[in-house]
C-alpha cells in the first residue's frame, strides 16, 4: 500500500465500526480514514488520524465506491467528507487511494476489491480533512508552466488557430489528463521533491504545450523545465503509467521533453 502523509507524530489507530442493519444479507466493510484538525484528545492536542469502519448492505448499495461513500454520508455517518462531482471519471474531484492504488472512487467497482475496502486520501499530501488531500501546491505547481496557448502572432480574423490533423493527433494522450494527482502523489520522487519536481502530472500538462503546433514559445518552455529539479528528478519508475486512471502515459511525455531539451542543446 502506498504511504500516507500523516499529521505530525501521529499513528492512524482504530475508530468506530457501524454495523449493517438487521437482516442485510450481502454485506462488505469499508474501512475509511478519518482525520479531523478540530478534533483534539484529553490533553487538547490535535488527535490522531483512525480507521473507522463501515458495514454496507450492498443490496441497496450502487457498483462503485463512490455511491458507497455517498450512502454512507447520507445515510450512516454525515461528518464523513470528501471532494466528487461528476461521477463519470472526468472532474478527478474523487481521486483517493483504494485497496492500495491511487484512483478515481467514481469508476472503481467494489466488486474488483477482495476483502474490506480501505480507501485513503491521496499518498504524501497534506489532509485538510478525511479524505480531502490539500491540492494548493499542486495547482500553484500547474499555474507555473503557464498552461494556456501562448503566441506572438496576431489571431486571424473570424476563425481559430487552425492545425494540421497530424499536429492535432500528437496531443492524443496529453490532453485528456484531468488533473487528479493520481499519477503525482504515487511517485516517489515526486513524494521526496515535491517542493521543487513538478511531478508526473504537471510535465505531462506541460509536454502538451511544448508540442501544440500551434504555441510560439516552445524554447521559452523549454528553458523554463531546465533545471535539476523541476525535470530531471523523474527516475522512470513508471508508477505514473500504472496507476493514472484516464490510461495516459505521463513518463513517456516526460522521456520525450528530454529528448527536446538535447535537441535544443545540440
Amino acid at each position: 500500500m502506498a504511504e500516507i502523509r500523516l499529521p505530525p507524530n501521529s499513528v492512524v489507530g482504530t475508530g468506530k465500526t457501524h454495523p449493517a442493519q438487521a437482516g442485510a444479507k450481502r454485506v462488505r466493510k469499508f474501512s475509511i480514514y478519518r482525520w479531523n484538525p478540530e478534533d483534539v484528545d484529553d490533553k487538547g492536542k490535535p488527535s490522531n488520524p483512525k480507521m473507522d469502519t463501515y458495514e454496507i448492505d450492498m443490496d441497496t448499495c450502487g457498483p462503485m465506491v463512490l455511491d458507497a461513500l455517498i450512502k454512507i454520508k447520507d445515510e450512516i455517518d454525515p461528518t464523513l467528507t470528501f471532494r466528487r462531482s461528476c461521477r463519470e471519471g472526468i472532474c478527478g474531484s474523487c481521486a483517493m487511494n483504494i485497496d492500495g492504488t491511487n484512483t478515481l472512487a467514481c469508476i472503481k467497482p467494489i466488486a474488483d476489491v477482495q476483502g474490506d475496502v480501505k480507501i485513503y486520501p491521496l499518498p504524501h499530501m497534506a489532509v485538510i480533512k478525511d479524505l480531502v488531500p490539500d491540492m494548493t501546491h499542486f495547482y500553484a505547481q500547474y499555474e507555473s508552466i503557464k498552461p494556456w496557448l501562448q503566441t506572438t502572432t496576431p489571431q486571424p480574423a473570424n476563425r481559430e488557430r487552425l492545425q494540421s490533423p497530424e499536429d492535432r493527433s500528437k496531443l492524443d494522450g496529453l490532453y485528456e489528463c484531468i488533473l487528479c494527482a493520481c499519477c503525482s502523489t504515487s511517485c516517489p520522487s515526486y513524494w521526496w521533491n515535491s517542493d521543487r519536481f513538478l511531478g508526473p502530472a504537471i510535465l505531462l500538462q506541460a509536454y502538451r504545450w511544448i508540442i501544440d503546433s500551434r504555441d510560439e514559445f516552445t524554447g521559452e518552455r523549454l528553458d523554463d523545465l531546465e533545471d535539476p529539479f523541476k525535470l530531471y528528478r523523474c527516475h522512470t519508475i513508471m508508477n505514473c503509467a500504472k496507476t493514472c486512471p484516464k490510461g495516459l502515459n505521463p513518463a513517456k511525455a516526460i522521456a520525450e521533453i528530454k529528448k527536446l531539451m538535447v535537441k535544443k542543446v545540440v
